[in-house]
């Protein structure tokens, strides 16, 4: 039995960050060496982000005058609060974008309404409360108190793909089942300023935002287009445990995004996805290129540009991929919701195959073939 997502919608904190502008603030900040201040230059310039988004209001350009928890406007000094401060930003910003996204989802889903929904998979691995985000769904948007509620957290940039997985099973055990998949990240908390080269890879390309996702084994309305789940592969790379890493620390969450993780990706890209085009016999035989669309997970820009050369695909397969990196940065797990919302508002007159993956903390791979089945 099939699973479909009949709707993504997305949620995006107002405070926008300009590339340009964060790169230099961070670069004029007291601690940074002249080595520094180079290769923040580099990693900025080279991100293919012109503007992120954070739930961190101080960073906006308008003076919110309160006092400086984040960012001391007059001295113009990023500051370094403790996990906690961080943590509390997250469970006060964090529940009106969780809602925001899957209220839209819900309108979006040509059909399902809150009453409707039998299941809720919440993604996040940017902060923790507790009752969390899934409580707080079924309170906020009057859905059934009997719901099933999971959530998915600490995996990173792939997480998505384990929720909607869980999804399309349970849709395949309770045919009746609707599940709603709510992703929300809040990266900039735990950005700061450092001189150390994976650190300030992090800084260049790590953003906010949520995601929401409605799955259901049964197509509410053909008036409108879905994508059909099809199948999900998982592989783990010989190497990469310590390039791409996510700790609690004391100022905030340490991530680790090593430089050398497009490399790690040049090599192992074909194996990892061989499992996932043998699963497809129409597939298995042919080249990447002859799948129509690709949503592929911006890590960074090097990282689409290794998967785009190794794998041979044409820049418009990679665009969708290219404009959210380049519109709101890498928002770990939300970020490939984001890009297959892109690719099912695009118009189409016949079904398409669809690719997507992720990468994240391992070095894992989370891939999965679906099919976009176009409107009436």
């Amino acid at each position: 039995m099939s699973a479909y997502v009949s709707a993504i919608e997305t949620a995006t904190p107002s405070t926008v960050l300009d590339q340009e502008v964060t790169r230099d603030r961070f670069a004029a900040q007291p601690d940074i060496s002249r080595l520094g201040e180079r290769l923040i230059g580099a990693c900025f310039n080279a991100s293919g982000i012109d503007t992120r988004h954070t739930v961190i209001a101080e960073l906006s350009a308008e003076d919110t005058k309160e006092p400086p928890v984040f960012y001391d406007r007059e001295s113009g000094e990023l500051l370094n609060p403790g996990t906690q401060v961080r943590n509390d930003l997250y469970i006060r910003a964090a529940p009106g974008l969780y809602c925001e996204a899957a209220e839209l989802a819900l309108k979006a889903s040509g059909g399902f309404a809150a009453s409707d929904v039998t299941h809720v998979i919440t993604v996040s691995c940017t902060g923790f409360f507790a009752p969390g985000p899934d409580y707080l769904l079924v309170r906020r948007l009057g859905l059934t108190p009997s719901v099933q509620r999971y959530h998915i957290g600490f995996m990173g940039c792939y997480a998505s793909f384990p929720a909607l997985r869980a999804a399309a099973t349970i849709c395949a055990a309770e045919p009746e089942a609707v599940v709603l998949v709510v992703s929300a990240e809040l990266c900039t908390l735990h950005v700061r300023t450092s001189n150390d080269p994976d650190q300030i890879v992090a800084s260049s390309v790590f953003s906010d935002g949520a995601a929401a996702a409605v799955v259901s084994g049964r197509r509410p309305s053909t008036r409108q287009p879905a994508l059909s789940l099809d199948h999900f592969e998982t592989v783990l790379t010989p190497t990469g445990e310590d390039d791409m890493a996510w700790t609690i620390g004391d100022h905030g969450f340490d991530m680790v995004l090593s430089t050398y993780v497009p490399h790690i990706i040049d090599e192992n890209i074909a194996a990892a996805m061989a499992p996932l085009f043998a699963s497809d016999s129409v597939l298995a035989s042919r080249p990447y290129s002859d799948v129509d669309r690709w949503a592929i997970h911006p890590g960074g820009r090097s990282i689409l540009d290794k998967v785009e050369s190794t794998l041979n695909l044409s820049a418009d397969q990679l665009a969708p991929s290219r404009q959210v990196l380049r519109d709101y940065g890498n928002m770990s797990s939300a970020t490939v919701l984001y890009i297959l919302a892109h690719i099912l508002r695009q118009p189409a007159s016949a079904p398409e195959r669809v690719c997507a993956m992720a990468f994240g903390p391992g070095l894992t791979v989370e891939s999965a073939l679906l099919t976009k089945e176009p409107g009436a």
